[in-house]
């Protein structure tokens, strides 16, 4: 394979990575605000700490998503966002509703404070349920007919509460006392939903898409793929009996949510398999939806100096603001 055919696989992968670590990074932060309604004034002030000093940064791995779909490969851009042309609005809404609410809720009178966290709810929710209409309407390829919309819809409950599983371990991993034990009880409500959600679409996808069905349920492929379900129920059911356990209380507190992030990067494969070599499900490849060589061979210089820098930050954040959230303090 020569370099210019392999540039637009390249590509997919950068753009395919920046969406799953997207989906990680700020699905437990939506999570958390999707948890506000739930917590006391005095807790709420530390959801919101646990995530400040990350939230804003997450979304840029979706800005970098976005920007890659756009310019390595613009005829797709021009299919996927004319397709989701409303639910990408009503997410950037309730980004902007996160985003406003986040730091009004700091300075606002306390008669006013509780507006804010009702919009920092409301955009976490609205986003949230967005992004799950949007992943439902893209792995069933746009597809017309009464089943697609109802499998789009399943999904945008289900990855919802996948977020709040996610923002629920988070709290686990970054707070104690009586918030962390709240935070367990929150998981342990979200934990049977998002897996019973996660079951009925994965029975669901083969059924709202050909492509998918045949790519999973073909011999001998299948005894392969098999270890993606099998390490994903394993790492559920290992969440679930850490729940169940004191010892996530003390020093393994982080170990529930890296298993869900192990989870997710197991579907990221699953979904990765099942539309490949497609940028678009059925519609069009990876090679027919990109951009010239040369122009991909421009965008990746732009590529090799920001991809880095991203990930540099991330980590650079992540281990300063590393251990238990403490007080919320603002300059």
């Amino acid at each position: 394979m020569s370099f210019d055919t392999a540039l637009p696989i390249i590509f997919m992968a950068l753009m395919g990575i920046s969406m799953l670590v997207y989906v990680v990074s700020d699905g437990y932060d939506l999570g958390v605000g999707m948890l506000m309604h739930r917590a006391t004034e005095a807790e709420k002030d530390v959801m919101v700490a646990s995530i400040g000093p990350f939230w804003d940064a997450n979304e840029t791995w979706l800005v970098l998503g976005v920007g890659i779909l756009l310019v390595a490969f613009p005829r797709a851009h021009g299919v996927v966002l004319g397709e989701l042309y409303l639910p990408v609005t009503l997410m950037l809404i309730g980004l902007m509703l996160r985003g406003v609410a986040f730091d009004f809720r700091v300075k606002a009178k306390d008669k006013h404070k509780r507006t804010w966290d009702r919009l920092f709810f409301a955009g976490s929710t609205l986003a949230a349920v967005s992004q799950g209409w949007m992943l439902g309407r893209y792995v069933s390829g746009f597809g017309t007919g009464w089943n697609y919309p109802l499998f789009a819809a399943a999904i945008a409950v289900a990855l919802p509460m996948a977020y709040v599983l996610m923002g629920a371990t988070w709290l686990i991993m970054k707070t104690e006392g009586e918030l962390q034990e709240r935070a367990i009880q929150w998981a342990k409500v979200a934990w049977l939903p998002m897996v019973g959600g996660m079951v009925l679409i994965s029975m669901a996808t083969p059924w709202v898409s050909d492509v998918v069905r045949e790519r999973w349920f073909a011999l001998p492929e299948i005894i392969a793929l098999m270890a993606i379900p099998l390490m994903t129920a394993i790492a559920l059911l290992a969440v679930r009996g850490l729940l169940n356990s004191h010892v996530v209380r003390g020093s393994v507190c982080w170990l529930p949510f890296v298993l869900l992030i192990v989870v997710f990067v197991l579907g990221f494969l699953g979904l990765a398999y099942s539309i490949y070599p497609f940028v678009v499900i059925g519609q069009m490849t990876i090679w027919q939806a990109a951009s010239s060589p040369a122009a991909l061979k421009v965008i990746l210089i732009g590529v090799c100096i920001s991809v880095p820098a991203i990930a540099g930050y991330t980590v650079f954040s992540y281990r300063v603001f590393r251990g238990k959230t403490g007080e919320l303090k603002y300059a």
